[in-house]
């Protein structure tokens, strides 16, 4: 069995798109019908987002700790539990491939390490969608680390001993145990994903902050240029 595993704080407006995805993903053809099990981590949320989980057919946890590190682990353990051999993460604002899954298991790795594409610039303009697009290594090879776009099997999670409790880097720090566990890792960007770009984020030192960061120091930095 195979699993996926989504943490989301708040997340109603974005999750049903997620999961559709995912659901989407769980049927391709190369995975010969193999049960994949889909659990949403539904941490400290105050909207529907348990409710629309469960309507969309995934297990639904409710913790309210508002640590997306334990909230990984708390649906990783709940996976593990039911047998899983393989777990795949991703976040509830993004959107995978329909060969998702299949792109991770056909790399033979003990785990995979994807990249992230964003299509919807809107919160920041032309200006971010250039940069990112000339700055960002969307290719084979890369070093990003992605919660958004991460695999690994269940005993090499395991043995490097799972999601710390980290509000932030957690999949850094995932990552990191693994190579020291001598756990075999691709850099791939066969796993597509679509993530959001919006200035709202969840995680307050992701991929997200990490946008707005850039965009700050490059407005200061267009602020204090020299005159010609």
């Amino acid at each position: 069995m195979i699993a996926v595993v989504i943490p989301a704080h708040n997340e109603a407006e974005l999750a049903g798109a997620c999961l559709a995805s995912v659901l989407a993903a769980t049927k391709a053809p190369e995975l010969h019908g193999e049960r994949v099990l889909v659990v949403v981590v539904a941490d400290s949320c105050t909207d529907d987002t348990a409710r629309i989980a469960e309507a969309a057919g995934a297990i639904a946890i409710a913790v309210s700790c508002r640590n997306v590190g334990q909230a990984r682990a708390v649906g990783a353990a709940r996976a593990l539990d039911a047998g899983a051999r393989w777990l795949a993460f991703t976040d509830a604002d993004t959107v995978v491939a329909g060969d998702w899954l299949v792109a991770q298991l056909q790399l033979q790795a003990d785990a995979v390490c994807g990249t992230v594409a964003v299509e919807d610039w809107h919160d920041y303009g032309e200006r971010m969608r250039i940069h990112y697009a000339r700055s960002y290594e969307d290719r084979d090879g890369h070093r990003h680390i992605h919660g958004a776009n991460l695999g690994v099997c269940a005993h090499a999670y395991q043995r490097a001993g799972g999601f710390p409790p980290l509000q932030t880097s957690e999949d850094v720090a995932l990552v990191n145990a693994l190579i020291a566990s001598g756990a075999t890792v691709a850099w791939s960007a066969a796993p597509r994903v679509v993530t959001s770009a919006r200035r709202n984020f969840r995680a307050p030192h992701g991929f997200g902050a990490t946008l707005l960061r850039v965009d700050e120091l490059a407005a200061a930095s267009r602020g204090t240029a020299e005159p010609c």
